[in-house]
């Protein structure tokens, strides 16, 4: 009787219902997308210029602060003026000596043009007054060119800011000996407002930009390109600056090109030197696809490759043309068309024409994490993962239950 009880309990058990597999899908649509490009770069000053003495002598004070701000024309330096005050006044007076012997020879050759008619005077002595008058006149423009260039050297030992900015610390203190056009500058100025950012670009990125607004996928934003930047902790610069311009030749050790955006800098947040990472918006693509990139992985050939759940529920795997990376998503240029959704969790527990349940999540652009779930999907890839194994429980709870 007991192996005739046994058969009946067993009878009146039945399996749990087959569960279809849950996946998070993404529904695609096409879009605007703007195509950027970040690239490495370090930031330099929009203007530059080494501070150096045009005369010697020395220095007798310091009139600038250092690191602060000068503006061009303002007094850094003074060298001690005595001689050439000295040279200049010197100058000065050989001027006026020759100024004083210029009307004593124009008067003799006006008188020597009138007594030549009456044979008065010969004509050798007319000559030789014109003569006279001639090196009259050459000494006074050489004089006039000596007091200029005293008074240019004695304006050179006030040595002033060819440039605004701000001042670097000076190598010289006062007392020290400098001399005119001397390897070793004083300090140096720079303006860093605007600043200038310089990165590299590679020739082979710049190809497929070019064939692709050749072809008509991107088009380009204009003359005006506008340019983000990205500072060494991961923050965003506020403040957006333009292309200026970019180099019309390729490096042939390195094969990129160098390209120059300008910043605003009125804080002075940025200084020279700096590494930072440009994004450059190079153009847009219009009715574009954009896919989660976790979304996407490669088959044996290497080909990107995307799982799709069909109208019927069913799951299709698609091969695609992936092109440049957006944030945390892949722009595809084909494979993929509107309302298209594509799992982007629980793939590896599916395969190729089974039959799912498609629940509905959004993907955070930022992150690339699911930022929110329809009601009653599962809440990760783990719950998913539980589907198969629940119904195993269920059959060896239902096998317990039969032997007690």
């Amino acid at each position: 009787m007991l192996p005739a009880c046994d058969s009946g309990q067993n009878s009146n058990i039945s399996s749990p219902p087959a569960t279809k597999p849950q996946v998070s899908v993404v529904t695609l649509h096409p879009q605007s997308v703007a195509i950027t490009a970040e690239l490495p770069g370090r930031t330099t000053a929009s203007l530059e210029a080494e501070v150096r003495p045009q005369v010697g002598g020395i220095i007798q004070k310091r009139l600038f602060e250092e690191g602060g701000e000068v503006k061009e024309g303002d007094a850094l330096y003074q060298i001690n003026p005595a001689t050439y005050q000295a040279d200049y006044d010197s100058a000065a007076a050989d001027l006026q000596k020759a100024e004083a012997a210029l009307p004593s020879a124009e008067a003799k050759v006006e008188r020597y043009r009138g007594l030549i008619d009456q044979n008065a005077v010969s004509k050798q002595d007319l000559d030789d007054a014109l003569a006279s008058l001639a090196q009259a006149y050459a000494d006074v423009a050489a004089a006039k060119a000596a007091v200029e260039t005293a008074k240019i050297n004695l304006a050179y030992t006030t040595i002033t800011a060819p440039i605004s900015g701000r001042v670097d610390k000076s190598t010289l203190t006062p007392g020290a000996l400098v001399t005119a056009s001397q390897d070793t500058a004083l300090t140096t100025i720079r303006t860093l407002d605007p600043i200038n950012v310089d990165v590299t670009q590679s020739s082979t990125n710049l190809l497929n930009l070019r064939q692709a607004i050749d072809a008509g996928r991107i088009k380009i934003s204009g003359s005006n390109v506008s340019v983000k930047l990205k500072l060494e902790n991961g923050t965003i610069y506020p403040l957006t600056g333009k292309l200026e311009f970019a180099e019309s030749a390729v490096s042939e050790t390195t094969g990129t090109y160098s390209v120059r955006a300008q910043f605003p800098n009125p804080d002075r947040l940025l200084l020279p030197g700096m590494y930072v990472r440009a994004l450059v918006e190079e153009g847009v693509a219009d009715n574009s696809f954009l896919m989660p990139q976790r979304a996407v992985s490669r088959n044996a050939k290497g080909e990107p490759t995307a799982l799709f759940v069909n109208g019927e529920g069913k799951i299709e795997e698609r091969v695609l043309d992936v092109g440049q990376s957006v944030g945390n998503n892949w722009l595809v240029n084909s494979g993929v068309s509107d309302d298209d959704r594509v799992v982007v969790e629980g793939s590896q527990l599916v395969r190729a024409g089974q039959d799912v349940d498609a629940v509905e999540v959004i993907i955070d652009d930022t992150t690339g994490e699911v930022r929110e779930r329809k009601q009653g999907a599962l809440p990760s890839t783990e719950a998913v993962s539980n589907v198969a194994s629940n119904e195993s429980l269920g059959k060896i709870e239902a096998d317990a239950s039969v032997k007690n």
